[in-house]
């Protein structure tokens, strides 16, 4: 039965439901069945399957894909938060959007064609906000703009992060950078080793991320699908 794949408890869809479009009291057409919508999206997304596949019983896969997901649930704990980043390979299927794959955040690394989904989560490990960036590029890149404006008391992060600049604005905001030395500094800074212990929080969260198949091996052309699943999965996960 279709039934037996859905994965959303009333508990979560209360939850998710008034950030969903398609509601009566919406400007606009309203939603049929905004909660199998949902579970369609799901479905593609646990699966890595093309949106054509999608069973009937989930109804036009046309209409699931041009209607996007873009909320996370809960209340984020700020008494710390964590940065880090993760690469996804993308799958021929995710190559050929318009413009080419340099106007999306797709890049060649190591690791082949990736894009790079660089986290901040909060001290519960759950998402924050996030950006995608080419595979190939550095953390730093995008660290400012993503904690601009976060109020918190420590920032936990890996040694990629040990950077002048970045314990500076740090310190400017109040925050206390819980970020180990790299090892050619001369005068290597101390850091909260303890609280530092916590950081395998923003590791485990992208492995549950990664359980979507959709996510781990990036098969959406632009970075606004991509980063619509990546919204939808964090739902899931913060809602748990």
């Amino acid at each position: 039965m279709l039934s037996e794949r859905f994965v959303i408890s009333d508990a979560q869809w209360a939850l998710m439901e008034p950030h969903c479009f398609g509601k009566k009291r919406d400007p606009g057409r309203t939603g049929g069945d905004s909660r199998l919508f949902m579970e369609a999206v799901l479905w593609v997304a646990r699966t890595g399957a093309p949106w054509r596949d999608l069973p009937p019983g989930f109804g036009n896969w046309n209409t699931v894909f041009k209607r996007i997901f873009d909320a996370v649930s809960g209340d984020p704990d700020m008494e710390c938060i964590m940065i880090d980043g993760t690469i996804c390979k993308v799958h021929r299927h995710g190559q050929g959007a318009k413009g080419g794959t340099q106007s999306q955040a797709i890049g060649r690394s190591r690791g082949g064609i990736t894009t790079k989904i660089l986290a901040l989560t909060d001290a519960l490990g759950n998402l924050v906000s996030f950006c995608l960036m080419p595979g190939q590029a550095h953390d730093l890149r995008e660290t400012a703009e993503l904690i601009e404006g976060v109020s918190c008391d420590m920032l936990l992060a890996d040694r990629a992060f040990d950077a002048n600049w970045l314990r500076e604005n740090l310190a400017n905001s109040g925050i206390v950078p819980v970020i180990p030395p790299k090892s050619n500094r001369k005068f290597p800074p101390t850091f909260d080793q303890h609280s530092y212990k916590w950081r395998h929080l923003i590791e485990n969260y992208f492995q549950k991320l990664k359980e979507f198949k959709r996510i781990a091996l990036r098969a959406c052309k632009t970075d606004q699908s991509f980063s619509s699943m990546i919204y939808l999965a964090a739902a899931i996960i913060n809602s748990r």
